[in-house]
């Protein structure tokens, strides 16, 4: 046994849970990003901002969160969590206290709209809200992942997630109980209840090595909550070479460690290819590695010193590079790139349109139907509920698409890609339900179906970006495909703010002023304040529920030519050599 063995906490030990408290811990006070329209409507009606002004305002704490991950997922890597951790603290302090400051002040005596300096830190505080929160989930969940050995990774790493998921319904659960209408107090608690959290994972959040049974025997086979996870910390896939633990062992010494430890390199391929992986065992006497727990007896008759080991023939090493390994050039240059990068920014447009807008919707069908007894406690109660109906939906969203991968796939021998047009739908009929509710107390409808697709959705993208472009270069990919919300969001959200703006009431005096309570400039007409912008997303989603339909029958084509040419046939068979020495 090696001298450290001792000094290396159990697999399940105190240390470890510990870490994966703090990790969620951290997670929940990551996800706030999505609680932007509980108190964006009060925000804009305090500083006379337009919904033109607060959509980028949203969209800055959405820029600070995509383009981030790759920068956040280098640092991780390459000095651990504490960096992350310590940097979300100060920036998401330094971010909601900003809000709430320019809040608290207000405008100046006989202004109406804030200054260009005071709009630009705005964006600035909510653009650091979004890295700030993306560092500590970053950190979160590839200390976890580092932490905890194969067995258990999925769900560790599933229960941070869920963590990350239930963030934004945990935040405005809190506001509509404790601070109903005081939108002051809800911005400290954003301030100080996601940044202090940072600072108890600063100090307990460190990956602790795995035990030496553990380390030596990981099997790299990919699952959807790891997938899921890996679309909010890419790296935890994507190790780089220097750092010692289970998953680097794996991805940068493939070939040479496998030769030898006798354990197959096992990535996530093609649909055929992964069929006949699995299958291989008990057709074309062709094994990678034997099951766990099961070793291998010496032929009868012969004597096997200890010192025996397995390694790969010529032809075994051929199989190792069956799966995709698309990168660079050729992934740019690849139709099957494309297809779910337009689709996605489609989609995730909507979504982030949607979620961003929530509460100016809620709070223009409240005003609607109560413009006559008008309370801001009950319209801001109302928006939270929007928020956190979206939250939980979410998080339901990414435990639901896995169970149902997996039984697609292995129950129907269906591709995943199959749920690409299963999302599209779900986030195109929450858009056609948004635009005939004109009742805010039916409007939670509308954010389940939306909260529901958008969870599912990134799960989905990131695991069909391993099956189709292969795991080696996955942090790269997933780092480009996860670039399309950003075209997609920024059009949509900007574009329904504009359309809520033509539809406010005119500012001059002479026109009769709203009635007691409502804000001076709010739209009186319901549905028809925003349902235009829900028109363009609905044709957004019927086109991205058409490429979907696309790429789903390209995926099959591509299965069926496999299985036509033969593909199992042409599989070099894989040969243990056996080494032995007779005593």
């Amino acid at each position: 046994m090696s001298p450290k063995s001792p000094q290396i906490p159990p697999t399940f030990g105190r240390a470890r849970i510990v870490v994966l408290l703090a990790s969620l811990l951290a997670a929940l006070s990551a996800g706030t990003n999505y609680v932007f329209s509980a108190y964006s409507p009060q925000l804009g009606s305090r500083l006379g901002l337009t919904h033109t002004q607060l959509n980028l305002i949203g969209l800055g704490g959405n820029v600070g969160v995509y383009i981030s991950a790759p920068i956040l997922g280098k640092i991780v890597d390459s000095r651990g969590p504490k960096s992350l951790l310590l940097s979300g603290f100060v920036l998401l302090l330094a971010g909601y206290s900003g809000i709430r400051l320019v809040y608290d002040a207000g405008l100046p005596e006989n202004v109406t709209a804030l200054s260009t300096a005071m709009f630009a830190l705005l964006i600035a505080c909510s653009f650091m809200t979004g890295v700030g929160g993306n560092g500590g989930l970053c950190a979160a969940i590839n200390t976890t992942a580092k932490t905890f050995p194969d067995k258990v990774r999925g769900s560790t790493t599933g229960l941070v997630i869920s963590g990350f998921g239930l963030s934004a319904f945990l935040f405005s659960a809190i506001a509509h109980l404790a601070f109903p209408g005081n939108t002051s107090s809800f911005l400290l608690l954003l301030s100080l209840g996601t940044s202090f959290p940072m600072l108890v994972g600063f100090i307990f959040v460190q990956p602790i090595p795995l035990p030496p049974s553990e380390a030596h025997h990981e099997y790299l086979d990919v699952d959807q909550a790891e997938a899921d996870a890996a679309s909010l910390a890419p790296s935890i896939l994507s190790a780089p070479a220097h750092e010692n633990d289970s998953r680097t062992h794996l991805l940068t010494h493939d070939h040479e460690e496998g030769l030898e430890s006798g354990l197959g390199h096992r990535q996530v391929p093609t649909t055929a290819v992964e069929e006949y992986i699995s299958e291989a065992r008990g057709g074309a006497g062709i094994e990678l590695s034997p099951p766990r727990g099961v070793s291998r007896s010496p032929r009868p008759g012969r004597h096997r010193s200890r010192s025996t080991r397995r390694s790969f023939s010529q032809s075994g090493k051929q199989l190792l590079d069956i799966g995709p390994n698309i990168y660079g050039v050729k992934l740019w240059t690849s139709i099957d790139f494309w297809i779910p990068f337009i689709s996605l920014s489609l989609l995730s447009g909507t979504g982030l349109m949607y979620i961003n807008n929530i509460g100016s919707m809620a709070q223009a069908l409240y005003v609607y139907s109560h413009k006559d007894r008008y309370s801001e406690v009950d319209a801001s109660q109302w928006q939270a509920a929007q928020v956190s109906t979206i939250s939980f939906m979410n998080f339901s969203g990414r435990v639901l698409i896995g169970l149902l991968a997996d039984f697609i796939k292995s129950r129907l021998g269906l591709p995943r890609s199959t749920l690409l047009i299963v999302v599209a739908s779900i986030i195109l009929s929450s858009q056609i339900v948004a635009a005939y509710i004109e009742n805010v107390r039916v409007l939670w409808r509308a954010s389940a179906l939306l909260g529901l697709g958008y969870g599912s959705m990134f799960s989905l993208y990131a695991t069909l970006c391993i099956e189709w472009f292969g795991l080696p270069h996955f942090s790269e990919n997933w780092g480009y495909l996860s670039l399309s919300p950003l075209f997609g969001g920024n059009i949509f959200s900007v574009a329904f703010g504009r359309n809520l703006d033509a539809h406010e009431r005119p500012a001059e005096s002479s026109y009769m002023p709203p009635p007691p309570g409502i804000p001076p400039r709010q739209c009186l007409d319901g549905l028809a304040c925003y349902v235009d912008s829900l028109h363009l997303t609905i044709a957004a989603c019927i086109c991205a529920l058409a490429l979907s339909t696309w790429a789903v029958w390209r995926d099959r084509r591509k299965t069926v030519e496999i299985d036509q040419d033969g593909m199992y046939g042409r599989v070099p068979n894989v040969i243990w050599e056996e080494e032995e020495e007779e005593s």
